[in-house]
């Protein structure tokens, strides 16, 4: 036991050593990168002269409205609630009943476990996660679902507006189209952004309402360009022709950088699944050699170091393959 207990304190230490040093180095690429994009903006302003000022303007209200929609994000995700995650992941239910399903679900775990007759000092933390863990993941990976599949039918949804607008639709009538006749969940969110309209909302209003929805970047530059559209006129076709260019080349890059990391990310999941198809395997086929992990106390904090260890790993290599576009 007392050999088990090191091995796991110094599992722990060289886990934080390596967070640490992986943190340290994004904060100087992260630093670098800025130094970098400062100096080239600063090239490119001497460059250009006096000559753009129109558009160096609303480049910077675009930079300035950016800035106010990310630093309410960070406060909206701060203050997140229960009730905003059921927004995001689209769950007909209150915070009240979702609170009671919890508990429905970490009582029927933890007699499941008693069941199974594993020791009692393990039906706190069975409860704990069953209770508060499961159902707030299982909330966390829906509307991550949710906001992935609107991203991916975004872009279409930009170029239909564009289109209207081309050929003399109003903005309004594009926006109904898209309720009507976009995948699921596109014509939801258009769907709220008209209903809005109709009871006297602005677009603003409604666009930002519409974030608290689908939290995404993709969103965001839309209600962006709508908000700017609208303070300062020009041409809102050419302008959202723009933005859905940016977005297929966002995808594009997020699909270049999920197929370079596809062998990482099959070797994580190889190497994670291996230990429990050798126990099923060993289960089948020397059942009283592998049973005592589970009928011994040693075979216990041999199973809890097991699953330490798998889990510390398989998350750091998902935070070595994670990359933000």
């Amino acid at each position: 036991m007392a050999i088990v207990a090191g091995g796991l304190l110094l599992t722990l230490a060289l886990v934080g050593f390596g967070i640490y040093t992986m943190n340290a180095t994004n904060a100087r690429y992260r630093k670098r990168l800025q130094n970098v994009t400062g100096e080239t903006a600063r090239r490119s302003a001497k460059g250009t002269g006096g000559r753009g000022d129109a558009s160096t303007a609303r480049r910077r209200q675009i930079q300035g409205k950016l800035k106010e929609l990310e630093d309410q994000r960070k406060k909206v995700e701060n203050k997140k609630t229960l009730q905003d995650m059921l927004l995001q992941a689209n769950v007909k239910m209150t915070s009240r009943k979702f609170y009671i399903v919890s508990l429905i679900v970490g009582v029927v775990a933890s007699v499941g476990y008693m069941t199974l007759g594993y020791p009692p000092w393990g039906i706190i933390p069975v409860f704990i996660v069953g209770t508060l863990g499961l159902p707030r993941w299982w909330l966390k990976r829906r509307a991550k679902k949710r906001q992935a599949l609107f991203t991916k039918n975004f872009a279409n949804a930009v170029d239909v507006i564009v289109r209207g607008v081309q050929s003399g639709l109003p903005v309004n009538e594009c926006l109904n189209i898209l309720a009507r006749e976009a995948p699921e969940p596109v014509n939801t969110e258009f769907h709220q952004i008209v209903e809005g309209i109709k009871i006297g909302q602005t677009l603003n209003e409604v666009l930002d309402r519409g974030l608290k929805r689908i939290p995404t970047t993709e969103y965001k530059f839309f209600a962006i360009v709508m908000a700017i559209q609208q303070q300062t006129g020009g041409n809102l076709a050419e302008t959202l022709s723009g933005l859905s260019g940016v977005l297929r080349e966002r995808k594009k890059m997020q699909d270049q950088i999920k197929s370079m990391t596809a062998e990482a990310r099959t070797t994580a999941m190889i190497i994670g699944s291996l230990p429990f198809c050798m126990t099923l395997l060993m289960m089948l086929t020397s059942y009283e050699y592998i049973s005592l992990l589970w009928q011994s106390d040693m075979g216990h904090w041999m199973i809890a170091g097991g699953v330490t260890l798998i889990s510390t790993g398989t998350l750091i290599m998902n935070s070595m393959i994670k990359f933000e576009v």
